[in-house]
């Protein structure tokens, strides 16, 4: 064979294979897609304590590996610090954002060690729009941070991330949870409320929103979520609207321990 019909042929089966190959791929990625539509959903509620674990080392990588292992479309994050000192100075959300390729929105408390201190959103959709809803302060000014995606298979569907008053009297706890409330009246029927609610079952705090919403409830053996080493209490959740509008496919805290003080909560939802 000539040198020249040698060199096509080989020229001719690399393409081949790189073309092959680039199919592969995009079926591979359409597939992952495909699996994702039809309205399931992999939502996670995770008070991250500014990237600090347990060992009370700040390692924004161990928290984005923690989140990578939920294979998470929506993640509602508390306590997030952006441009702080004591994380080095970091947009966590933006970072975050980066290291998993999702999409994120941040909404700030208050000012904080030379930068801002509050909550966030990673969310593999596009994020339309975001806002925050200002609360009645407690201990610290609150916010309720609110999303608005595009999902696949459910339409637009409004996703809010609370961190409620933390000290033992739920006063000012309740007060927050009644303003957003009478927020939620107005958001229209499908919603996703979830994050660091900061009070048990039973409170009235939870029966407030157990009112309103479907609470995606954990089982007994995985419903614990604080302190991460050992926890003895139930104070993240995810509630969904309208009540009858979600199948619960899987829904627990996670056995994540040192990444955070709490434990991430993942619940797989489908949109009926």
């Amino acid at each position: 064979m000539p040198a020249h019909a040698s060199t096509r042929s080989r020229l001719l089966l690399v393409l081949a294979l790189v073309a092959g190959g680039l199919l592969d791929a995009c079926a591979g990625t359409k597939g992952r897609d495909a699996a994702r539509q039809g309205g399931t959903l992999r939502v996670v509620s995770y008070n991250i304590r500014h990237g600090c674990g347990s060992d009370d080392t700040v390692d924004l990588a161990r928290t984005a590996a923690a989140l990578r292992a939920l294979a998470p479309d929506l993640v509602a994050l508390q306590e997030v610090d952006c441009g702080v000192r004591r994380s080095g100075g970091v947009d966590q959300a933006a970072e975050l954002g980066r290291l998993l390729g999702m999409h994120h929105a941040f909404g700030s408390f208050m000012d904080y060690q030379g930068g801002r201190y509050g909550m966030a959103f990673l969310s593999r959709f596009p994020i339309l729009r975001s806002h925050a809803i200002r609360l009645p302060p407690g201990d610290e000014p609150r916010i309720a941070l609110r999303i608005d995606v595009a999902v696949p298979g459910v339409g637009e569907l409004t996703a809010v991330n609370v961190h409620f008053n933390w000290v033992g009297d739920d006063t000012l706890r309740y007060a927050q949870a009644r303003a957003l409330a009478e927020q939620l009246a107005s958001i229209g029927p499908r919603y996703l409320v979830l994050g660091d609610f900061n009070d048990e079952p039973g409170s009235r705090t939870l029966q407030l929103f157990q009112g309103q919403a479907l609470e995606i409830a954990k089982p007994a053996a995985a419903r614990l979520t604080y302190p991460a080493p050992a926890p003895v209490k139930e104070i993240d959740f995810v509630f969904a609207s309208p009540t009858d509008g979600w199948r619960v496919h899987e829904v627990r805290a996670v056995a994540e321990t040192l990444a955070s003080d709490h434990r991430p909560v993942l619940a797989v939802i489908e949109a009926r």
